[in-house]
Order: structure tokens, then C-alpha cells, then sequence
């Protein structure tokens, strides 16, 4: 294995200049460059090393665990968690009303609703999972995480919904977070 440069490390890249590796994927290094912001750079970049700090003595662990437990969920990419409906809302139903007096109001159990969000949630975590994976270069996957957080940052609106805040959607999450 080639050697690992540490977080802290200064490096300079062909393309996007000098910059900081603030974190270690298993698929490269997460540096912020002073003129082309955060990029995703693959381990076997040519890099300019300025300056080298050790990495952590169990990195390489770390990486095979990651690695490892991507595999694990891509095998089990349609299996869903069980979240619960927030207590109060077990039972009731969504009415909706339309502007017009001559149209029909349209009823679905709360349940119903709820279900369709949990799945739209899983689905887009696979989708975050295959984007992580893909053959893609590492800019347009920060690009579609980008839109992918953003999606999560508009389904806030159904976090009263939920029994358990850990399971609310977020959308201020990093967008190379994977």
C-alpha cells in the first residue's frame, strides 16, 4: 500500500492548488484548497506533499471497516428500517381539501402518509449509497450530495411526524459526508 498522508497534511494539487486534507475516505483524501474549496481526491492522485503529518496508527483499520461495511449495506440496500409514527398521530388521517367547493376533499391515513416519507428517505439513502460508489469523479458526487442534502434540508417540513428526533431529515449535513 502506498504511503497515507494524515489529516493536517498540506499537499498541492495539478488542478485545484494548495490545500488541507481534513479527513481520510476509503476513497481518497477530503481536502479543502484554498481557491477551489472541498474536493474529494483519490488516494492514487499525484499529490505534491508541502507538508506530512502521520496519520493515525489505526487509519488503515479504519479504511477496511468502511470499506467492509459499504459492502455489507449494498447487499442489503432494500432492506428498510422499522421508525416508528409519532404517538400522536397514530390512528388519524390527512385531509386534503382543495380550493374549489365542487371538488372532492381526499382522505389517506396519517400511517399511510408517513410510510411513503420513511420509504422516500430510504430510497434516497440508497441513492447517496450508490452515488458514494459509483464510477462517477469525485466532483460530481459532491455535486449530487449537494442536491441530495438539499432534498433532505426540504423534507424537514414532515419531522413532526416522527416519534424519534434521531430519525428526522437533516439538511445540514456536509455534503462529502457519505
Amino acid at each position: 500500500m502506498e504511503t497515507v498522508l494524515g489529516i493536517g497534511s498540506r499537499v498541492k494539487h495539478s488542478e485545484f492548488g494548495v490545500g488541507v486534507i481534513i479527513n481520510i475516505k476509503s476513497n481518497g483524501y477530503v481536502v479543502t484548497f484554498i481557491e477551489t474549496g472541498v474536493k474529494i481526491i483519490k488516494f492514487n492522485t499525484p499529490l505534491e506533499v508541502i507538508e506530512e503529518v502521520e496519520p493515525d496508527r489505526d487509519l488503515v483499520s479504519l479504511l477496511d471497516v468502511e470499506q467492509s461495511l459499504v459492502r455489507v449495506l449494498q447487499k442489503w440496500v432494500d432492506v428498510t428500517e422499522v421508525v416508528p409514527l409519532g404517538d400522536k398521530w397514530k390512528g388519524g388521517k390527512l385531509i386534503l381539501k382543495p380550493g374549489r367547493t365542487n371538488l372532492a376533499s381526499k382522505e389517506i391515513a396519517i400511517e399511510v402518509f408517513f410510510h411513503k416519507i420513511v420509504m422516500m428517505r430510504d430510497r434516497l439513502r440508497v441513492l447517496e449509497q450508490r452515488i458514494n460508489t459509483s464510477s462517477l469523479d469525485e466532483e460530481e458526487k459532491i455535486n449530487l450530495q449537494q442536491y441530495i442534502t438539499r432534498i433532505y434540508g426540504t423534507m424537514t417540513s414532515f419531522n413532526f411526524l416522527f416519534k424519534q428526533t434521531e430519525q428526522y431529515f437533516t439538511g445540514d449535513k456536509a455534503a462529502v459526508e457519505s
